[in-house]
C-alpha cells in the first residue's frame, strides 16, 4: 500500500493541557472505533484516508483501545499516523481487555489471527496491555492511557490498575493517566479519590443526557482534572435524528427520537445544525479540554471540523430552553 505524504493541514483547532500532566490536546480530536468496525465494516483505504482527513483538518489528538476492532484500530491508526513525527500528536489508548488468540486460532475477518478480549485490571496485565497496544500500534510510546471500562472491576481497578498507572507515569513511561466510561459516577470517584490528569466521560454530557454535570464536572473543576467528552452524537442519533438511529449502542428510543428531532427543528430555525449544537454544548464547560468525535470517512471528518468551527447563536439555546428541551440551569456556550 501507498501512503500519501503528509499535508495539506489545516489551522488545528485551540490546544489545551490535560490536567497537571503538561500533555497539549486539541479541543477537537478523533476517536478511532469507526476504524475499527464500530457498527459498519470499514476497508483500509478508507480508515488511512480519514486518518489522514483528521489530520488535515488540524486534529492532532486521537484516541484508540485495544477493545477497537479487537486491535485493528490501534494498527490502522499507527500506520496511517507513521509518516508524521512522532512529536507532532498525541496518541491515548487504554488499558483492562487484554487480547488472546481465540481458540481454534484462525484468521478473522482482516486475514489476521482473530483474538478475544479478556478482562485484566491487574498491574502485570496494565504493562502487557501497554506494551501489546505499542506493538500494533508501531511506537515507542503514548502519550496518555486510560483505564477502560471498569464498571465491574472498581475495586481491582483502584487497588491496582490505577496505581501501576501511576508508577509508569512516575517512570516516564507514559504522560497522563485517566479513566475512561459510559457513566459518571465512578469517573467522579477517580477524580475526587485519585489523582488523575483526565477523564473520559462517553455521552454522559450531551443535548440528551448531562449527567455528568451533577457531579463530575464540579469535581473535576475543583481538582484541576481535565475532561474529554466522548459520544456527543449518543452514538448517531445528535447526528442524523432518524428512525432506526443509534443511541448508546442501541436502536434510540421513540421519545428520545422525537426529542432530538425538535432539537433539530429549533436548530434549522435559526440556520445552524443539530451537529453543530451537540459539539457546542459538549465542548462547552471550563474543566472539558477536548471533545473526541468518531468518524469512519473523510467526508465524516471533514463534517465535524466544519461544525466545531461554525458558531450556534445565542437564541438557539434561549429556545431549547423555552420549549423544554434543555434544562434551565445547564451551562450553554
Amino acid at each position: 500500500m501507498t501512503r500519501r505524504a503528509p499535508g495539506g493541514e489545516a489551522a488545528a483547532p485551540p490546544i489545551r493541557v490535560l490536567g497537571r500532566s503538561g500533555v497539549p490536546v486539541t479541543a477537537l480530536s478523533f476517536g478511532s472505533a469507526a476504524i475499527g468496525h464500530l457498527f459498519t465494516p470499514v476497508g483500509d483505504e478508507q480508515a488511512y484516508a480519514t486518518v489522514d482527513a483528521a489530520w488535515d483538518a488540524g486534529i492532532r489528538y486521537f484516541d484508540t483501545a485495544p477493545h477497537y476492532g479487537a486491535g485493528l484500530a490501534e494498527r490502522r491508526l499507527g500506520r496511517a499516523l507513521r509518516p508524521r513525527a512522532r512529536d507532532g500528536y498525541v496518541i491515548s489508548t487504554k488499558v483492562g481487555r487484554l487480547l488472546e488468540p481465540a481458540e481454534p486460532v484462525e484468521p478473522g475477518r482482516d486475514g489476521l489471527p482473530a483474538h478475544r478480549r479478556v478482562w485484566d485490571f491487574s498491574a502485570a496485565g496494565v504493562r502487557r496491555s501497554i506494551e501489546d497496544s505499542l506493538n500494533r500500534l508501531g511506537l515507542d510510546r503514548v502519550d496518555i492511557v486510560y483505564l477502560h471500562d471498569p464498571d465491574d472491576h472498581a475495586e481491582q481497578a483502584f487497588r491496582e490498575s490505577y496505581p501501576e498507572l501511576e508508577r509508569l507515569r512516575g517512570e516516564g513511561v507514559i504522560g497522563a493517566i485517566g479513566a475512561g466510561m459510559n457513566q459518571a459516577d465512578m469517573l467522579t470517584r477517580f477524580v475526587r479519590d485519585t489523582d488523575v490528569d483526565a477523564v473520559l466521560c462517553a455521552g454522559r454530557y450531551t443535548l440528551l443526557d448531562q449527567r455528568a454535570g451533577a457531579a463530575l464536572l464540579p469535581a473535576a473543576r475543583e481538582r484541576g482534572t481535565s475532561v474529554v467528552i466522548g459520544g456527543i452524537y449518543n452514538s448517531g442519533v445528535l447526528a442524523d435524528p432518524r428512525p432506526g438511529a443509534m443511541y448508546d449502542y442501541a436502536a434510540v428510543p421513540p421519545d428520545l427520537l422525537d426529542r432530538a428531532r425538535r432539537m433539530r427543528a429549533v436548530a434549522e430555525r435559526h440556520g445552524t445544525t443539530l451537529r453543530s449544537a451537540a459539539l457546542a454544548f459538549s465542548a462547552a464547560p471550563d474543566p472539558v479540554a477536548s471533545v473526541l468525535v468518531g468518524a469512519r470517512s473523510p467526508g465524516e471528518v471533514a463534517d465535524a471540523a466544519a461544525q466545531f468551527r461554525a458558531p450556534v447563536p445565542a437564541d438557539f439555546w434561549r429556545d431549547l430552553r423555552a420549549e423544554g428541551l434543555l434544562p434551565q440551569d445547564v451551562l450553554t456556550p
